[in-house]
């Protein structure tokens, strides 16, 4: 297992789309291409399964310094009023592209800290959401908070307006360590938030917890993880670091040498997976463990696990509207994302110009390339037909994919390849061996981050 470890340990991008933002043809994309195709797959879709909305609230009033999200830090609370107008400026601008009152299947509110915006802005966002549109049978909403300042206004409320998904950021109790990433929140907000949140009738809290963070020991994971089990929530991500100080300057408040070797960090691992699954949680798709109670399993164990770009869900639509600061829509044919500053954005929001700063059209070869690296990161399983086989693209793919089922991380046939329980923990890298854009360009500078 450890030279396997050692040989697979390679920078690699997350797929949660494909292609990866960094290889869209942004050159052949113009924003009246994403019109249409945004036309069009609200057409075609929005009756039969729904949209999903995603909007990024970007304030923090601290920087977590090992946060890759896009940010912007502030203490000063004036600026959630215009932000609030011009996502729904935003929101008005997609909503004369639909031919008909969108049908929400999934929102999420995502950060950036969501929380930093009092109850009653976030109430005001939402009914403007909600004004224009109706609710799909399975609606699901969703919010990301800091457990240092969601208050209980802001758990009744949300859960007035009908969310019932929370995702608290916990990464690490250990002290050191929250001083380092600059991340402050004791066991007792932690608890203090999901008590809460249960007896108003949230029903799925997420923790995020990370390993391979400055200064993390085996004795201060271990202690976070039995505290992650008193509390019991119904699903985990156990993320691995990303360390890209070329991308996020705040990760250079410490270095490498402040970060776990290679074995500890493995180490790390190992001791998250296993004190997870000894604690009744269940591996699902990539970096997540999940109670059996929890909608996640029960996608994964039908079939019907989906993963976008806010990551794992069991929701599936083919149309997502990404509103505010940096965010990404998909079509399903076309990617767009906004512009990443607050000003650029608020000024284009302003003006009646969708803030669209770069944006990919999928041609065939993505579409097949997609489809079965989806099928990959949720079912662990992918089949193609003799013509997706004799592309030149995916035949190469294939070629490359050899090398892994030597290794014994999948099962290839003629036809078809199925994950291995041994290549579960190198998803990242089975999925690059299809990755022709990655191939027919590697990167000569640093874009992702490394691998387990």
């Amino acid at each position: 297992m450890n030279h396997l470890i050692s040989k697979y340990h390679v920078a690699a991008p997350r797929y949660t789309s494909y292609p990866t933002v960094p290889y869209w043809n942004a050159a052949d994309f113009s924003v009246n291409d994403w019109e249409k195709a945004v036309t069009q797959s609200f057409r075609e879709s929005n009756d039969k399964e729904g949209i999903s909305i995603y909007i990024h609230l970007p304030f923090c009033e601290s920087l977590c310094t090992y946060c890759g999200c896009n940010t912007r830090i502030t203490k000063n609370h004036k600026v959630e009023s215009p932000y609030i107008e011009a996502l729904l400026k935003e929101w008005q601008l997609y909503l004369n592209l639909f031919v008909t009152r969108p049908l929400i299947k999934e929102l999420h509110l995502g950060g950036g800290t969501p929380t930093f915006f009092s109850a009653a802005n976030l109430k005001l966002l939402m009914d403007g959401i909600l004004q224009y549109a109706d609710l799909h049978e399975e609606a699901e909403f969703s919010f990301e908070a800091h457990p240092g300042n969601t208050t209980d206004a802001h758990l009744v409320i949300l859960n007035r307006l009908g969310f019932r998904r929370l995702s608290l950021g916990i990464q690490d109790f250990d002290p050191q360590v929250q001083l380092v990433i600059n991340r402050m929140q004791t066991y007792e907000e932690v608890e203090q938030v999901t008590l809460k949140a249960r007896a108003l009738g949230y029903t799925s809290i997420n923790y995020d917890l990370i390993y391979g963070l400055p200064h993390q020991r085996i004795e201060g994971l271990s202690d976070t993880l039995e505290s992650v089990l008193k509390l019991k929530p119904d699903r985990i991500a156990f993320y691995s670091y990303a360390h890209v100080p070329w991308v996020k300057p705040g990760q250079r408040r410490y270095t490498e040498l402040d970060l776990p070797s290679h074995k500890l960090k493995q180490d790390l691992y190992e001791l998250g997976c296993k004190t997870l699954k000894n604690g009744g949680y269940l591996d699902v798709g990539m970096d997540h463990f999940t109670l059996v109670t929890d909608s996640l399993y029960e996608a994964e164990i039908k079939g019907k696990l989906h993963r976008n770009f806010m990551g794992y869900t069991h929701q599936y639509s083919k149309l997502m509207i990404g509103l505010g600061v940096s965010s990404i829509s998909d079509t399903w044919t076309a990617f767009a994302q906004n512009v990443k500053t607050v000003e650029e954005y608020l000024k284009m929001v302003d003006e009646g110009q969708l803030p669209v700063v770069k944006g990919h059209l999928l041609n065939a070869e993505d579409m097949v390339t997609r489809k079965h690296i989806l099928n990959i990161m949720c079912k662990g399983y992918t089949n193609w037909t003799e013509a997706e086989a004799a592309s030149p693209e995916f035949s190469e793919g294939l070629h490359r994919m050899r090398w892994l089922a030597m290794d014994g991380l999948v099962f290839l046939s003629e036809d078809n390849l199925r994950v291995t329980p041994l290549g579960k923990r190198f998803l990242r890298n089975i999925c690059m061996a299809l990755d022709y854009r990655y191939w027919a360009d590697q990167p000569k500078t640093e874009l992702f981050s490394l691998t387990g």
